[in-house]
């Protein structure tokens, strides 16, 4: 039971088109990892925007694929 509502869950985050990530945090996040490499680089807006689609898009499927771990384990 716990699996089908994790996996309804997952469907509607995978069909949003909002952020699931908060964009300051995350964009404050990336321009301190980007820093560690060089001091003055500059990121444009787009390429943060799209480093945050593809972070989302990419936990979606990991807490997908952990969800359906559970249920063949049957926890």
């Amino acid at each position: 039971m716990h699996g089908t509502i994790g996996l309804r869950e997952i469907r509607k985050y995978q069909k949003s088109t909002e952020t699931l990530l908060k964009k300051l945090p995350f964009q404050k996040l990336v321009k301190e990892i980007a820093q560690s490499f060089k001091a003055e680089l500059r990121l444009q807006r787009s390429v943060v925007d799209a480093l945050q689609e593809a972070a989302e898009a990419y936990l979606v499927g990991l807490f997908q694929d952990t969800n359906l771990c559970a249920i063949h384990a049957k926890q």
